[in-house]
């Protein structure tokens, strides 16, 4: 039984060791130039909920209000933060999504709880931080 389990464990184990990490948080940066907020995505390989997350948001988020407001980037879980960020506690779970605005945080979302709780909780975070977002329907 063992070595039946390490037969099918062990390539998996060793793909996700090998898999590219997800693109740092500078990545995307040049796209966000002109953009008032950043939205950081952390994630982690092998996350479900962040698989969720692409599927069900990724595609749509760049034509959102909310995602030319607030262009996404993808930081890895475990990855080293660029120098200058003012973020609280460093995030845990994934996905955790950190808004930022001049590189300080200004709002998070902690967990994925589905795509209509998304989007209320990006859009209050956003107009706490003064975005200028038209009001929900």
């Amino acid at each position: 039984m063992r070595i039946a389990l390490a037969a099918i464990f062990l390539p998996a184990l060793s793909w996700l060791a090998s898999a590219a990490p997800v693109a740092s948080i500078g990545a995307s940066a040049a796209d966000a130039v002109d953009a008032p907020f950043r939205l950081i995505m952390v994630e982690q390989a092998g996350c479900g909920y962040c698989a969720q997350w692409d599927a069900e948001i990724g595609p749509i988020y760049p034509k959102s209000p909310e995602g030319k407001l607030a262009p996404l980037e993808h930081v890895d879980l475990r990855s080293d933060w660029a120098e200058g960020l003012q973020i609280g506690a460093a995030p845990v779970f994934t996905p955790t999504f950190v808004l930022m605005q001049d590189d300080a945080e200004v709002g998070r979302i902690e967990g994925y709880p589905g795509e209509d709780f998304f989007w209320g909780l990006l859009g209050i975070a956003l107009r706490d931080a003064g975005a200028d977002l038209p009001p929900p329907q």
